[in-house]
């Protein structure tokens, strides 16, 4: 029976359950950092923020850490949403750093050893340009630098 006097035949009003999950922590995330130098004491950061797990999870291998960020899936459950290995990304950093300043080193060898190649040019085109401008050295045909109308008494 309806308590509803105005409409005693109609069933009575009941509120729907609301068809989402009512699961608390469903959008949480959870990043654990470990040391190789303290690996019983992993930090264990919680947090709901999808973009500062990420932050987090970066700066913690940017510390050296091996990093496993699990997103919840509801009812205490976790679910490995990435790994980050901090040791091997800050081993390949420095080796592309490396890699980097020998082909710095190897440009600026090579940029200098283009100008000294230049400027030895130069030098050899300058040195070539004063010979021409000389008058000619009067030779025999033997290569001698006697002129060809000595007189006697200059001999």
């Amino acid at each position: 029976m309806n308590r509803n006097k105005k409409n005693p035949d109609r069933a009575p009003h009941r509120r729907r359950a609301k068809a989402t999950d009512r699961t608390k922590n469903t959008n949480g995330f959870r990043i654990t950092g470990s040391w190789d130098d303290r690996p019983d004491r992993p930090a264990v950061k919680p947090t709901s923020d999808r973009k500062a797990a990420r932050r987090i999870a970066r700066d913690m291998a940017d510390q050296g850490a091996y990093v496993v960020v699990e997103v919840h899936r509801g009812y205490g459950q976790w679910a490995t949403w990435f790994e980050v290995n901090g040791p091997a990304r800050l081993a390949a950093e420095a080796e592309q750093r490396a890699h980097v300043e020998a082909q710095r080193r190897a440009a600026e060898q090579a940029d200098a050893a283009r100008r000294t190649a230049a400027e030895q040019s130069e030098r050899d085109l300058d040195a070539l340009a004063r010979m021409m401008v000389r008058p000619p050295v009067a030779r025999e045909q033997c290569g001698r630098r006697d002129a060809r109308h000595v007189t006697g008494a200059q001999r």
